[in-house]
């Protein structure tokens, strides 16, 4: 019995810890609470960004066929970039449309989704021995790339051609070693350009015939991994210029905002008193891991910095739903079995044993679901697969392993009464 009644409160002031944690954060260890600055990520339609107009940058407009793939790769450089709730549509035969939330300086964004993404090797003449058609893709990596100490810089790993190309060109900087260009360095280099602009210049002693290169430089983690992101979106069809950037307000604003959050709170509290009016100390026990749902979720949501929108808040609440769905069809098993006459342990165990393949059954398939809109989605469907299969992951958790976790603690403690479960 002691050691249920420790057990009992050790998860209980864990829990407590998790909610301290998702509304306060670790400030020793910078991590912020869920609405202090740099918390959770609000989508467009919740903290408002930056819209941009784009315009093909060529005197006859582009081909359907490249509009449309110009759209996809700056499309695929926003979710690279985990801004997935961000919009890009094409507007006319040559225009696009960008809605970025979180970035309030149009500016800013432009210069992160401006270029054009022209990736060159050139030697040390300036002839352009291979370019991003040869790259198969791009990784941001920190490590030691042989200069003795640990940096951020870019893996590349090149298509068969560019391995050929890369070769002979390492080669040929390789044998050049004694000779000197304009600038009076020597000539045993391959410089690495992005639209123009060198990156790096790494020298070359020997000739590399690996499927792998790197471009190092003075890279942070999070310009590593932008530059990797580029890289792996493509080129862009046709270069562009941007006509109009506007500060988008929110649209829905901030007292709108705290609307929905009463709303919410409001709609969790109605469900725990629902739970525990049917359910009595099983539902009250259901509440207390309903609350450890919502705190995990936020820390998630603040560490996974994912923009949180509309979609994204429905597919929260659609797994706060599992979640009491799957407490429901337990805690029914577990009446059954005590109107069978068996014991309180009893009960529970057999209870959820035989509920457990229903509950898993019903968040395997929305898992299944959740998994295809992350991988075939864009935009805000992404952001609600994403919202969507966390939260289900989350309801598995605590209704099958906490909820289970404190009852049986609460069978240790001797209380067995039937009524207080719900008979």
């Amino acid at each position: 019995m002691k050691k249920s009644i420790a057990t009992f409160a050790f998860v209980i002031l864990a829990i407590a810890c998790l909610v301290s944690i998702a509304l306060f954060g670790i400030k020793a260890w910078k991590i912020p609470g869920v609405f202090d600055d740099g918390g959770i990520r609000l989508g467009l339609d919740l903290a408002g960004g930056s819209s941009i107009l784009y315009e093909a940058d060529q005197a006859t407009a582009p081909s359907q066929e490249d509009l449309d793939a110009a759209v996809q790769m700056i499309r695929n450089r926003l979710d690279s970039l985990n801004y997935n709730e961000a919009t890009v549509t094409s507007s006319g035969n040559n225009q696009i449309l960008v809605e970025i939330p979180g970035i309030s300086d149009p500016e800013q964004a432009v210069q992160m989704l401006g270029a054009s993404a022209v990736l060159q090797f050139r030697d040390a003449d300036g002839n352009v021995i291979m370019d991003g058609k040869d790259v198969a893709s791009a990784s941001a990596v920190y490590g030691n790339i042989g200069n003795g100490y640990n940096e951020n810089y870019v893996s590349l790993k090149l298509k068969p051609d560019g391995v050929t190309k890369f070769s002979a060109a390492t080669a040929a900087a390789a044998a050049s070693a004694g000779q000197v260009d304009s600038s009076g360095r020597a000539k045993n280099y391959i410089a690495i350009y992005l639209d123009n602009n060198q990156v790096s210049a790494p020298n070359v002693k020997e000739a590399i015939n690996s499927d792998t290169c790197s471009i190092s430089g003075d890279f942070t983690k999070a310009s590593a991994e932008y530059l990797a992101g580029v890289i792996s979106a493509g080129k862009l069809p046709f270069a562009l210029k941007d006509v109009q950037l506007t500060a988008t307000g929110p649209a829905l604003g901030q007292e709108a905002l705290q609307s929905s959050l009463f709303a919410g709170a409001l709609g969790v509290i109605l469900v725990m008193v629902f739970m525990i009016a049917f359910y009595r100390l099983p539902g009250f026990i259901a509440s207390i891991a309903l609350v450890a749902y919502v705190a995990i979720m936020g820390i998630i949501l603040v560490i996974s910095q994912t923009n949180l929108s509309l979609p994204g808040i429905a597919g929260i609440i659609l797994s706060v739903g599992m979640a009491v769905d799957a407490n429901i069809v337990i805690f029914e098993r577990v009446k059954d079995e005590l109107r069978n006459g068996k014991t309180i342990r009893t009960s529970m165990e057999h209870g959820f044993h035989r509920a457990l393949t229903a509950v898993i059954d019903s968040h395997v398939t929305t898992l299944i679901a959740s998994i295809v809109l992350w991988i075939f989605g864009t935009g805000p469907i992404i952001g609600f697969a994403v919202t969507l299969f966390i939260g289900v992951l989350l309801s598995l958790f605590t209704a099958v392993v906490v909820t289970r976790w404190l009852l049986n603690q609460i069978v240790g403690m001797r209380i067995t009464h039937a009524r207080l479960y719900g008979l």
